[in-house]
């Protein structure tokens, strides 16, 4: 069961029943898994935390595995950096539960509920005031010799790359079908918008609002100038055939956690899971301003319409 605490519920909560995920990497992501704790109590919400905590924390709390754990929720709060809000976006992707990120890593592009404003910006979200955004994911199957032979979901970004090696790849790219191009290089990185502030990047791809219904492929160091990043349709169905004349065994990489191991002429198809993630962030974000923020672009100078006028 949830956490049964009730100190005075107030009529404002939309979200009754929460599940609590992350990390416990250090004491000050702990204290803020306890200042969550008394949150929620206070608020008369009922709520659970992931087994995994179970070993850090008070025995007070209810424990659950994380897939029940979401099945059971109306929202999922997770407490850590961007990588621990991409693992449980995965695990709880199917149950189709909001989830809130508190920011407990470096960047925050999805966890962003600072530390120092948690009670006031969780105090806001439960109050109805939040911003909601739908994020889709990339299912990936590696098949050989016309057989499913491993599957995996990514957030951000499904790579093809050497593995320990740092020999090039030779591989095919088809989209729906049509045959794009042959290339030799490090390997492929095939993003969503979530994805394309991350590794995708770091590689050159372009960065893509969140809303968009697209799907960059980026290639890694190719032996040929003109590769560059190629953006599609959301809807597109894309397959990457590892060549033949490969003498090592690529790796394919979901959001740089998950890894599957291939072989030569196996077959990645990546396409859009049909299941989306609801993810929430307070009521002042705004994409452009957190890429301001954590990518250092410049701030405004000053050239309003008032300022225009009065020279």
């Amino acid at each position: 069961m949830i956490c049964d605490v009730f100190l005075g519920v107030d009529t404002m909560v939309q979200f009754q029943r929460v599940g609590i995920l992350g990390r416990l990497e250090n004491d000050s992501t702990r204290d803020t898994f306890m200042r969550l704790a008394r949150f929620l109590q206070q608020k008369g919400i009922h709520f659970a935390v992931e087994s995994a905590l179970s070993a850090g924390l008070s025995n007070e709390f209810t424990f659950l595995d994380r897939q029940p754990l979401a099945a059971q929720s109306d929202l999922i709060i997770v407490v850590g950096g961007d990588g621990t809000l991409l693992a449980a976006a995965r695990d709880v992707a199917n149950a189709n539960v909001p989830v809130l990120g508190v920011n407990r890593g470096r960047l925050g592009f999805l966890t962003d509920i600072m530390p120092e404003d948690l009670e006031v910006r969780l105090d806001e979200v439960f109050a109805g005031k939040y911003v909601e955004e739908r994020r889709f994911l990339l299912e990936v199957e590696v098949r050989r010799q016309g057989k499913v032979v491993d599957t995996a979901i990514a957030l951000n970004d499904v790579v093809l790359h050497p593995g320990q090696s740092i020999r090039m790849l030779e591989f095919e790219l088809l989209i729906d079908e049509q045959f794009v191009y042959s290339q030799r290089s490090d390997g492929l990185i095939v993003s969503t918008p979530t994805g394309s502030t991350a590794y995708a990047l770091s590689a050159g791809g372009p960065i893509m609002n969140p809303k968009l219904n697209a799907i960059v492929l980026v290639p890694m160091f190719p032996h040929t100038l003109t590769s560059r990043p190629l953006v599609v349709d959301g809807e597109r169905k894309i397959c990457i055939i590892i060549g033949n004349n490969n003498d090592l065994s690529p790796q394919v990489s979901c959001d740089a956690q998950s890894h599957i191991n291939t072989q030569e002429g196996d077959e990645l198809h990546i396409s859009k899971m049909a299941q989306t993630l609801h993810l929430l962030h307070p009521e002042q974000y705004n994409f452009y301003e957190t890429c301001r923020t954590k990518l250092g672009w410049g701030s405004r100078l000053g050239l309003d319409k008032n300022d225009s006028e009065s020279e």
